[in-house]
């Protein structure tokens, strides 16, 4: 006997370009069956927003766990859970510059959490955690280190190292102006790597030759770059100008003003942007904040309380989950809803070459989160992967 659909409803269900108001998404079996309009009575609740579930490149850590050093099944799960919190049901887990043997260690372990074919597996132990889709290797070729260890960061591209990288790797972040960068950016986009530019000083015409060379995305913009110049645009310009390149954003209204948030959709369209979270683990004692404690609504500061500091006052990453970073985009900045959700979901996945999800639409896997406007913010209060809610607890905002 098959199973009953589900059916989800909305007071707002973002669609591919467009908002149903109210909203029904219909799933069976894993997948969505169907999306349109809710009938008006029983009318659903002001303020709930679905949305499909998100996908994060860019997660170094969550909780209290570093993705580079996680070897047990229970902090796999810690991690799965944290990032549901947040709506993310697809991930890629970064390594930042390290020791070679250390960075080949973590790609094991990760290569062995992951799944190949982006199934709802990878938080192993949970019974319906976030896919994880492989890993972004986050350097060690980089022109600026940022908030990189300097000892581990390198500034020349050996001639083989893209084609000793294990299938798991799915993201690289390489500076497209060190000696070797070009052929390896060529290596890597032929075996269908996603190749980001970033961390980088490097000029806007090594930018574009980047792009020509495979490149497709452009690593946190305006962060660990070099400022925007009317006649030295660098990698800031070139990635607002090269239609070949998207950008990711952290857009936690910290790393990047408001205002540039607001110029990138303008600039790329809500095909060139991709939401991130940069998000890292939490030192001992220091708990993640809510997104409820940073919303206007309880008179905080969003990016001071999301924003992540090295010692020295210098930004590393954030603390907070994916729905923030489209909450940031929407009430932070006023870019449309439909646009941020595409940036959080629909181009990731794209990217990615996840053409399965990222979209509320027939056909599609029923990776789903439900938002609610609460409080001058977007919080989370539901997840489905795959059309199964997580376990107990895991998709509350801890």
């Amino acid at each position: 006997m098959a199973a009953r659909p589900l059916v989800l409803r909305a007071d707002r269900v973002v669609v591919p370009g467009g908002v149903l108001s109210p909203g029904e998404v219909t799933v069976r079996g894993g997948s969505i069956l169907a999306v349109g309009p809710a009938p008006r009575r029983p009318a659903p609740e002001p303020g709930t927003v679905l949305a499909p579930g998100f996908v994060d490149l860019q997660v170094n850590g969550a909780g209290r766990h570093a993705v580079a050093d996680l070897r047990s099944p229970a902090a796999w799960d810690e991690v799965g859970r944290t990032l549901l919190a947040g709506g993310t049901t697809t991930w890629c887990a970064t390594l930042l510059s390290a020791a070679a043997r250390s960075t080949a260690a973590a790609l094991r372990r990760v290569g062995t959490a992951a799944d190949p074919a982006g199934r709802a597996t990878a938080a192993r132990g949970s019974p319906a955690g976030p896919a994880l889709a492989g890993a972004h290797l986050e350097g060690p070729f980089l022109g600026i280190p940022g908030a990189h260890p300097v000892e581990h960061v390198r500034s020349e591209v050996p001639r083989r190292w893209a084609a000793s990288l294990p299938a798991v790797v799915r993201v690289v972040t390489i500076a497209p102006e060190l000696p070797g960068a070009l052929g390896a950016v060529r290596d890597l986009a032929r075996r269908d790597v996603l190749v980001a530019l970033g961390h980088s000083h490097c000029t806007a015409e090594e930018a574009h030759a980047g792009a020509a060379a495979g490149a497709r995305l452009v690593t946190h913009l305006g962060n660990a770059m070099h400022p925007l110049h009317q006649r030295d645009p660098g990698l800031f310009g070139a990635a607002l100008a090269d239609p070949r390149l998207a950008v990711s954003l952290i857009a936690d209204l910290e790393h990047v003003h408001p205002d540039v948030l607001r110029l990138a959709f303008a600039a790329k369209g809500p095909d060139g942007v991709v939401l991130v979270t940069d998000r890292v683990a939490e030192p001992p004692g220091l708990p993640a904040p809510a997104a409820g404690d940073a919303s206007p609504g309880h008179g905080g500061t969003v990016g001071r309380l999301l924003a992540r500091r090295l010692p020295g006052g210098g930004l590393t990453g954030t603390a907070a989950g994916m729905a923030d970073m489209v909450a940031g985009c929407v009430l932070g900045a006023g870019v449309d809803l439909v646009a941020a959700v595409a940036a959080a979901s629909t181009t990731p996945a794209r990217l990615l070459g996840l053409t399965d999800r990222g979209a509320l639409a027939p056909h599609r896997r029923a990776d789903v989160v439900e938002l609610v406007d609460r409080d001058g913010w977007l919080h989370v209060r539901r997840v489905w992967v795959a059309g199964r809610p997580p376990g107990p607890g895991a998709a509350e905002r801890r």
